[in-house]
């Protein structure tokens, strides 16, 4: 279908666009706009003729975060003892390198020996659970800890919690 434009529509078509009046559709600027208008941009044009500088916030936030030091220690083949005076002893190590968090990794005493002792507690003869009952109850290490948590699955899951330790400069006793 190659239809030929005929003379007579070229024309009209030209004089539509001659005579086409150019429609804005923006409102009209007032002139107390237009004021405040001229008053940032003159201010922008100060602002980047002066040598002052904007401060970075992120930057300035920053100043105050405590970097995660991490720390790991695993107590699988311990006896209740040895697990005791190596959990103390780390944990005041680590206070003293100024570390943010540790991982203890007990097991999760699916092949202790102690479950087959029926005169020890089956609970508090595994790692799992008496290492936390242990730091819960000693005096130094807590006022030193800010929480023990759960770890999470990639850490060893149920078989591992977490210590994490106050900042040893803001420590007061």
């Amino acid at each position: 279908m190659n239809k030929k434009i005929s003379e007579k529509d070229k024309e009209d078509w030209e004089n539509f666009l001659n005579n086409k009046k150019k429609t804005s559709t923006k409102k009209p600027i007032k002139k107390k706009n237009l004021r405040i208008l001229k008053k940032n941009k003159q201010d922008w044009e100060n602002f980047l003729n002066s040598r002052e500088k904007i401060p970075n916030k992120d930057f300035a936030y920053k100043k105050n975060i405590r970097h995660e030091r991490i720390k790991k220690i695993d107590l699988h083949g311990y006896t209740i003892e040895e697990a005791n005076n190596a959990i103390e002893q780390f944990i005041l190590k680590c206070f003293d390198e100024n570390i943010t968090k540790i991982i203890v990794i007990t097991g999760k005493g699916l092949r202790s020996k102690n479950i087959e002792n029926p005169y020890l507690s089956k609970d508090l003869s595994i790692l799992k659970y008496s290492v936390p009952e242990f730091i819960e109850n000693n005096i130094s290490l807590i006022n030193v800890i800010i929480e023990i948590i759960d770890a999470k699955i990639e850490d060893g899951g149920s078989g591992a919690f977490y210590v994490y330790l106050k900042n040893k400069n803001k420590f007061n006793n």
